[in-house]
């Protein structure tokens, strides 16, 4: 495999405290993490005398948020959280390495889907973890049954929950997962997925992934980048990422996301498009996939959300969209069958004039 670096420091996140449970001490995996922590220069670790962490409440909803964002927690999986789960469309199953994420996306989707106040917590038993992934080799219906999709084998999402490739300089989880995909004798075809905004792709580039991982790059227009997803890596920067991890050899990715019609979104996407275009043209072999999603949010997240981040400016207006009911009853707000529309068909028609050797996966 070729290796290639970006041509800039990586976007590093350093916690501001590092709570570590007495199990997760204890074993192999939750050593390393602290290890990994002291020579990031964490400037508070502690070592818990028990399985509980402590209450990480302010005195208000914000400062409650602020304090969780800067708190890495090192736990053990309980098997609840080992138990691998359908997970469409992107994969057959799910599999957590972690869960939440220290970017500050005004948008973010955990903010519906996780209870309590968002500590990132990893997770220390992640052979334990690795050893559910066999027994459901062959099992998938969500890629596995699609003819589109053989190719990929049986695939296992990372990023659910968390973007793994953030914490990767403190826990170095995803390489070992990645290195075991690549190297382990699998009863049937494997792929390990996961995205990221952050661009931290240096330890990667030489493991011996064998082709069975593929990295996506969340991406978007500029302005909404710009404006909505803070502590991650410039845009730019995540480009750069997705060229170097395609010239070693990866399957590659674009998670466009979350798609909004801004002032002026074709100009803003074709820019994002011909960018990428740009950045891959001359990367031989190149195995390049797309994923298209647009924003949407459920009147749980909205709360949520505006309590974290009082004065964004990210609309959310029920009045303005349309309300749709999942399988399990629960409603969300997406954008109108009009709107969507028109979004589905410009960059159905720019990605094939702009990435004709892209493919397409999914719209939604």
């Amino acid at each position: 495999m070729t290796s290639a670096t970006t041509s800039t420091t990586p976007t590093l996140w350093t916690p501001a405290r590092v709570l570590v449970t007495r199990s997760a001490a204890e074993l192999p995996h939750g050593a390393e993490i602290v290890a990994r922590c002291e020579a990031a220069g964490v400037p508070d670790i502690q070592l818990l005398s028990g399985d509980r962490l402590p209450t990480s409440r302010g005195e208000d909803d914000r400062a409650t948020y602020a304090l969780a964002k800067r708190t890495l927690a090192v736990v053990v999986a309980p098997p609840s959280k080992r138990k691998l789960q359908p997970i469409p469309p992107s994969a057959d199953w799910r599999i957590d390495l972690a869960e939440g994420c220290p970017g500050h996306c005004q948008y973010c989707y955990l903010a519906g889907s996780l209870s309590g106040p968002p500590i990132t917590r990893v997770y220390a038993n992640l052979p334990e973890i690795l050893s559910e992934m066999d027994g459901h080799v062959g099992r998938g219906t969500i890629t596995s049954a699609s003819d589109d999709r053989a190719d990929e084998g049986t695939t296992f999402e990372a990023s659910c929950y968390t973007d793994p490739l953030a914490l990767e300089h403190l826990t170095g989880s995803l390489s070992t997962t990645i290195a075991h995909v690549g190297e382990h004798d699998w009863a049937s075809p494997v792929g390990l997925r996961f995205t990221t905004k952050y661009d931290n792709v240096a330890p990667l580039l030489d493991l011996p992934h064998h082709g069975r991982t593929r990295v996506r790059v969340s991406v978007n227009a500029d302005e909404v980048a710009g404006r909505f997803e803070g502590g991650t890596a410039r845009l730019p920067r995540r480009i750069v990422a997705l060229r170097s991890l395609a010239l070693a050899g990866y399957r590659v990715g674009l998670t466009i996301a979350p798609i909004m019609p801004i002032p002026d979104w074709r100009e803003g996407y074709g820019r994002l498009l011909a960018d990428v275009a740009a950045a891959v043209a001359d990367v031989p072999d190149l195995d390049l996939t797309v994923e298209c999603i647009t924003h949407r949010f459920t009147a749980g997240s909205k709360d949520v959300l505006t309590s974290w981040y009082p004065r964004t400016k990210l609309e959310m207006d029920e009045g303005s969209r349309t309300r749709k009911f999942g399988k399990y009853g629960s409603a969300k707000y997406v954008y109108p069958k009009e709107t969507m529309a028109d979004l589905k068909s410009w960059f159905a028609a720019e990605l094939a004039a702009t990435l004709p050797a892209a493919r397409t996966l999914y719209w939604t």
